[in-house]
C-alpha cells in the first residue's frame, strides 16, 4: 500500500502546499506485531477527518498531502532524532521524549502503544519505510513550488481537543476555536499570518496564536521565511466538525468549515509574494 496521499491540482500548481501528517489510521502489516492499539486511542491520537477538511484545497490550485498511517507508527510531525531511550534501544543522540518523540512509546492518555522497544534497525527501518519517502516528498513539493514560484506556502493541517491543558500543565481552559503555530510570528511573513488570522475570524471564530501549540516539526524545519518558505501550523478545535464523544463528524459543520478552510487556501494563493523575515525559527512541539 501506498502510506500516503498526494493530490495534485488539475492546472498548474499555485504556492500553496498542504500537509496533514497525523490523520492516517493505518497500521501496517510490517509493524502491527510491535504495536497496542486499541481503537478507542488509535481514533483520539489521530487528527480525525482533517484530511476531508482540506480535501478541496487542489480545486483552488493547491497541493495536498496526508499520511494513511497512524501516528503510532511514526510520528510525522517529529524530528527523525526525537527519539525516548525507552522507545528505541542504542539510539543514537536518544533524549527523553516523554515516550512521545517519533516512536510513541504511549498513548496520550498512558496506556502503552510499543509492545517492546525497537532494537536501532527496526527504529531504522520504520524510518526508511514511513518517515523518509513522506518527508522527501514533501521537500520536493516545496522545492518545485519554489521553483515555480520564487516561494512557497506551507499550511501544516492538525486538530486538537476543544478543551485542555496548556503544554506546561496548569489548569483544563476551552481553547480557541483556530491556533496558529509560527513559532512567535517567526516561521512565515507578517502577511501570511496575518492573512489566517484575518480569514478565520472574518468567519466568526476564535483565535490565539502559539496557543498552546506553537508549531512542530514541519513548520520548524521547513518554515524559512528568508528562504522563501512561509510554514503555518493550522490546529482546529475538534468542536467545530465533529463529536468528540464518538469521533464522527457533524453536519452542516463539516461541510461549513471545509468551505472555510477552502477559501484560506485561496485567499493565500492570491497573496503577492510574500516579505521575507530574516532569522530560523525556533524548534517546538506538537
Amino acid at each position: 500500500m501506498s502510506f500516503f496521499e498526494l493530490v495534485r491540482p488539475a492546472g498548474i500548481p499555485g504556492p500553496v502546499i498542504v500537509e496533514v501528517p497525523h490523520a492516517g489510521l493505518a497500521i501496517p502489516e510490517q509493524v502491527a506485531d510491535e504495536l497496542f492499539a486499541p481503537k478507542d486511542a488509535l481514533l483520539r491520537d489521530a487528527d480525525l477527518w482533517v484530511d476531508a477538511l482540506f480535501e478541496h484545497a487542489p480545486s483552488v490550485g493547491a497541493t495536498l498531502l496526508y499520511a494513511k498511517v497512524s501516528r503510532y507508527v511514526v510520528d510525522l510531525n517529529r524530528s527523525a532524532h526525537d527519539v525516548d531511550p525507552l522507545s528505541v534501544l542504542d539510539a543514537p543522540g536518544a533524549h527523553s521524549a516523554g515516550g512521545r518523540g517519533v516512536i510513541w512509546r504511549i498513548a496520550t492518555d498512558g496506556a502503552p502503544v510499543l509492545r517492546r522497544p525497537l532494537s536501532a534497525t527496526n527504529y531504522q527501518r520504520r524510518l526508511a519505510l514511513f518517515y523518509e519517502p513522506y518527508h522527501a516528498q514533501l521537500r520536493a513539493l516545496i522545492d518545485e513550488t519554489i521553483a515555480r514560484h520564487g516561494y512557497a506556502i506551507l499550511v501544516a493541517g492538525h486538530s486538537m481537543p476543544s478543551v485542555g491543558r496548556d503544554v506546561r500543565g496548569g489548569p483544563i481552559l476551552t481553547r480557541a476555536d483556530v491556533v496558529p503555530g509560527t513559532l512567535g510570528r517567526s516561521s512565515a511573513a507578517a502577511s501570511v499570518i496575518d492573512a489566517v488570522d484575518e480569514h478565520f475570524r472574518a468567519l466568526g471564530l476564535s483565535v490565539a496564536h502559539d496557543t498552546p501549540y506553537r508549531g512542530g516539526h514541519s513548520t520548524a524545519h521547513y518554515g524559512r521565511p528568508a528562504s522563501g518558505v512561509h510554514a503555518v501550523q493550522l490546529e482546529l478545535s475538534r468542536a467545530l466538525y465533529m463529536d468528540e464523544r464518538d469521533s464522527r463528524p457533524r453536519e452542516p459543520a463539516m461541510s461549513d468549515l471545509r468551505r472555510g478552510l477552502t477559501e484560506l487556501v485561496a485567499t493565500l494563493t492570491e497573496l503577492a509574494a510574500p516579505a521575507a523575515l530574516p532569522g530560523s525559527p525556533r524548534r517546538e512541539r506538537k
